[in-house]
């Protein structure tokens, strides 16, 4: 599971302390101190604009104290990751990678006039395609809308001499395939959905009744079925085309494991040694049981100063939950910042036996739950360019109650947003200079506080009745947000909590409860609705959950008036009067949540999401929209990688690495292609 970036991450420039560190901030700064300051000063965060999107760059910090070794094997890992990118592109739809290189020579060899309004669309429509890892918008699952004419494309492929037809070139302009995930209630979401996952005609009814016939060798552990292969009909009968070295992806496969060969054999320690070999094993023969011990085993592979995801895991792109979107990201360990936050997976039994749900729902004994904070050497595939800012892994369950997960906050990642953000939205949407001064003060701890919440306690919480099947199984195409939802309780239940003060996590646990509140509700119920055109339903998975979460809390408060509506001079605000109605609020959703998981209700999952998550109030959008104007800062943001080369003596042996940043989003882009491009534009 990710924690997706918040719809407007308007962060603040605070520090996370405990209680016994504040006097340490009165102590002489270092030479060290005042280098890092500089460093950080000076490093320019943004590259470019253009669109609905912002891109930026990250810092590694903590790359000059590794060894070689250890460079050696962030290198390889990361190449390992952008060796699979073609594979997110195909995944993401089938003309997708038809499209981006005809575009891309377009692009590379047109002589003509670049100073046209039409070059112009056409350079920042190349450019959202590049974002979103295809033809569909990275977010609102939208087909991305050209603003030049058909004609004007034909005019740049004949004078490029590039070819681009049929109907990877009239999709581009017409209706067709016009919803990369289509979530909505009473339509086949597997036909519906242009995403690549599934082969044409293949329905809801075809999957489900397939995969009901898949047995387990051990009910109690299920396998991941459907995780990592595409299921297509073949002379009417269903079918996997499974991704592994001599299967689906294969090309792209054979150089994502030579890479992790490598890495193996610089790996820190015996335990990730094992793992990589696991791993390895799994891309070459897609055995979801070697899946399962591979994610066991990397599990338990705590130690290290280097940490990985690398495969087929997020299943937020399939409709119904099965499939997994390849993923990779390579983190180096923030020893400080963890060490503060590691108190929260010490104490994950407190959490566990002190939350509202049903004690038949509560776990006994939680286990395994490791959180760091980590900085980000490198991503790709449905990481990158846009990026989450908190994981958790593994996601099968009962990995999670038997062995436990690791969770994993990107600290340089959030460290770029907050560089790069401004507070012109926050004084807008905000109702007033109490809430605006609560965000300045306590928003940027209440944002790390909530997103290890989620992370380390909320995905790592409760459990599933006996005999309940897996969730993609029983809530079906509403198991991805009633997850996320989930796990955003848990946290906004604890964050207004005396005990984070008490764990010395904060000075004041009630001001930056009640910052983290606002901000919630703020964005669940204002901010978030600029990321969508007007008209649109709210499709995105963690978009809808914080829409069902704050507008059922609004609901029911009206009694007491928890939230109040308030209207402005023409703008519409929403006040929290009772911040410990409020906490109750959200824990009784927390109860019922979980016992919806637990249980399995398809019905009531149904409702919730429906009936609070999808529909938006269009006056009040239109008017979000309109105050949004003003604001030139996009509302979407992604990233560009650091380029880690390497430095190589008279024999080839690599003896140190230099870390540059690229000038431009298409520098980047451009450069993977040319490097990465390792599958076919048809698989």
């Amino acid at each position: 599971m990710k924690i997706k970036q918040l719809a407007v991450l308007v962060l603040f420039t605070g520090i996370l302390f405990s209680c016994d560190e504040t006097a340490k901030k009165q102590e002489p700064v270092t030479q060290e101190q005042k280098k890092t300051e500089t460093s950080i000063k000076d490093f320019n965060y943004n590259v470019e604009q253009f669109a609905d999107i912002k891109v930026l760059r990250y810092r590694i910090p903590g790359w000059d104290n590794l060894t070689l070794k250890e460079q050696k094997l962030v290198y390889y890992l990361t190449q390992a990751g952008l060796a699979g990118r073609d594979i997110m592109w195909d995944q993401n739809y089938r003309h997708n990678l038809t499209i981006r290189k005809a575009l891309e020579n377009v692009y590379i060899n047109y002589k003509g006039d670049k100073s046209s309004k039409d070059w112009k669309n056409f350079e920042t429509y190349l450019k959202r395609v590049w974002f979103s890892n295809g033809i569909h918008h990275h977010y609102s699952n939208d087909k991305i809308k050209p603003e030049f004419s058909s004609d004007y494309l034909k005019t740049l492929l004949t004078e490029t001499n590039t070819k681009l037809e049929g109907e990877a070139f009239s999709v581009i302009f017409n209706d067709k395939d016009s919803k990369k995930v289509n979530q909505a209630k009473g339509v086949d979401n597997v036909l519906e959905s242009a995403v690549n996952f599934y082969g044409a005609n293949v329905t809801n009814e075809d999957v489900i009744s397939f995969y009901k016939n898949k047995k387990s060798p051990d009910p109690k552990r299920p396998l991941s079925f459907g995780l990592n292969s595409q299921l297509v009909k073949e002379n009417g009968v269903l079918k996997e085309r499974v991704y592994k070295s001599n299967g689906l992806y294969g090309n792209a496969i054979k150089e994502i494991i030579k890479w992790l060969e490598q890495a193996k054999e610089v790996a820190e320690n015996q335990p990730q040694a094992e793992a990589l070999g696991l791993l390895i094993a799994y891309y070459k023969t897609g055995d979801l049981q070697t899946w399962d011990d591979y994610n066991v085993a990397w599990t338990k592979a705590t130690e290290g100063n280097i940490d990985y995801i690398n495969s087929f895991i997020e299943v937020y792109n399939d409709p119904l939950g099965y499939r997994g979107s390849y993923e990779s990201i390579v983190q180096i360990k923030d020893f400080d910042m963890s060490k503060k936050m590691s108190v929260l997976s010490e104490n994950a039994q407190w959490f566990e036996d002190n939350s509202p749900i049903m004690k038949e729902h509560k776990k006994e004994n939680v286990v395994g739950v490791t959180y760091k904070v980590v900085n980000v050497a490198g991503e790709a595939g449905d990481a990158s360019p846009s990026t989450p800012i908190g994981v958790n892994l593994p996601n099968a369950n009962w990995i999670r109650a038997e062995v436990g997960s690791k969770s994993v906050s990107l600290g340089n990642i959030i460290e770029a947003y907050n560089e790069s953000a401004g507070t012109g939205r926050l004084k807008e949407f905000a109702n007033d200079e109490q809430e605006i001064e609560l965000e300045e003060k306590y928003g940027q701890l209440a944002d790390k506080l909530h997103t290890a919440l989620h992370e380390v306690i909320g995905h790592a919480s409760g459990k599933l009745n006996p005999g309940v099947g897996e969730t993609k199984e029983t809530l079906k195409n509403y198991a991805s947000t009633l997850e996320e939802g989930r796990a955003d309780l848990v946290g906004l239940y604890f964050l207004y909590s005396p005990k984070l003060q008490e764990l010395g996590l904060v000075d004041d646990w009630k001001k930056m409860g009640m910052a983290a509140y606002d901000g919630y509700i703020r964005n669940g119920l204002i901010t978030q609705l600029i990321r969508l055109n007007l008209g649109d339903d709210v499709e995105e998975a963690h978009m809808r959950n914080r829409q069902w979460v704050s507008a059922w809390v609004y609901e029911k408060g009206k009694k007491d008036n928890v939230i109040e509506k308030v209207t402005r001079n023409g703008k519409t605000y929403y006040n929290i009067n009772d911040y410990e109605k409020l906490h109750e609020l959200f824990g009784e959703l927390l109860r019922e949540t979980q016992r919806i998981k637990s249980e399995g209700d398809y019905a009531a999952v149904q409702a919730l999401v429906e009936g609070y998550g999808v529909k938006v109030d269009q006056a009040l959008h239109k008017e979000i929209l309109e105050r949004n104007k003003q604001f030139k800062s996009a509302p979407y943001s992604g990233f560009v990688n650091p380029v880690i080369s390497p430095v190589t003596n008279k024999e080839g042996a690599i003896e140190n690495f230099t870390i540059t940043y690229p000038e431009t989003f298409a520098e980047q882009m451009l450069d993977y292609a040319k490097q990465y491009s390792n599958l076919p534009v048809k698989n």
